[in-house]
């Protein structure tokens, strides 16, 4: 009696080891994926044909595995960040100032070419300057899309004592697609979003004013990934410019020439004194 006994203890033991290794893995494997959150200048359909066969290059170059989060409105965007959900996003020069500041996120890897906000009217258009926007409706992606609203606001107002009236279109194609149809007398955006718009569209329009140049979307990781991670993958978008392959996928970010980077770059931004334009309590719905 005694002898079974034991071998049930045995078993008993056995068993309760290959469970305790079991969820050990399995959490292992858990905290290798990582949520990688990508900012929404383009509709769902073609942001993930651009980031997903990226994300995919990463993950072959580290050995890591990333879930790719992409959002359709910007505003649900801002709430993953700003509650840490986020393990990795590409978010623009602004967000990453507020996620630095709320969430600890860092800077790894950005575009080496400066970024600059534009206002397009419709080729046709007969505003010529824009002190002419003044009380207008100007179409802009979010209120909260730096290069391609606050700034350009800013700017206008602080400069040119000129005030539209924003209307919200959700993504940087959006702004371009309403003026160009005339559905709006002007639209913000962005030189490197402008350029990826489709012939046609750029054809239709005219870039009426161009803002200081500040330095582009990073890829920001949070404190949480430690930091042999981050370094992977910074070190993987690094080694994915270099490859032909890799400055085609990147290309249609768009990132130009991809370079690392830290918080230092970033400074800039508050020197530009757009606070008043973010708008943390602004919902499309």
């Amino acid at each position: 009696m005694m002898e079974l006994f034991n071998k049930f203890i045995r078993l008993t033991a056995c068993l309760i080891l290959c469970f305790a290794v079991l969820i050990s893995v399995r959490h292992a494997d858990a905290a290798d994926v990582y949520s990688f959150g990508v900012v929404p200048q383009f509709e769902q359909r073609k942001l993930h044909a651009i980031w997903k066969p990226i994300i995919d290059e990463i993950e072959k170059r580290t050995g890591l595995h990333f879930n790719l989060i992409s959002t359709l409105q910007i505003q649900d965007f801002e709430k993953e960040f700003v509650s840490g959900r986020l393990d990795f996003a590409y978010m623009n020069p602004y967000h990453v100032l507020k996620a630095a500041d709320l969430q600890g996120y860092i800077p790894l890897v950005r575009d080496k070419v400066l970024l600059r906000g534009i206002i397009v009217t419709h080729k046709d258009s007969p505003i010529k300057d824009v002190t002419e926007l003044d009380g207008k409706e100007v179409a802009f992606p979010s209120p909260n899309a730096i290069g391609a609203c606050m700034l350009p606001r800013a700017e206008l107002e602080r400069k040119y004592h000129v005030k539209v009236v924003p209307l919200y279109v959700k993504t940087h194609s959006s702004v371009y697609l309403h003026v160009a149809k005339e559905l709006a007398v002007a639209g913000g955006g962005v030189e490197k979003t402008f350029q990826q718009q489709d012939q046609s569209i750029r054809d239709a329009l005219r870039i009426l004013y161009t803002t200081t140049s500040f330095p582009p979307h990073p890829v920001a990781a949070h404190p949480r990934v430690p930091q042999e991670d981050r370094e992977k993958v910074r070190q993987a978008f690094i080694e994915l410019y270099a490859t032909k392959e890799g400055k085609e996928l990147l290309s249609k970010v768009p990132i130009k020439e991809i370079v690392s980077t830290t918080m230092d770059d970033y400074k800039v931004m508050r020197d530009l004194r757009i606070d008043e334009y973010w708008d943390p309590f602004w919902s499309e719905n």
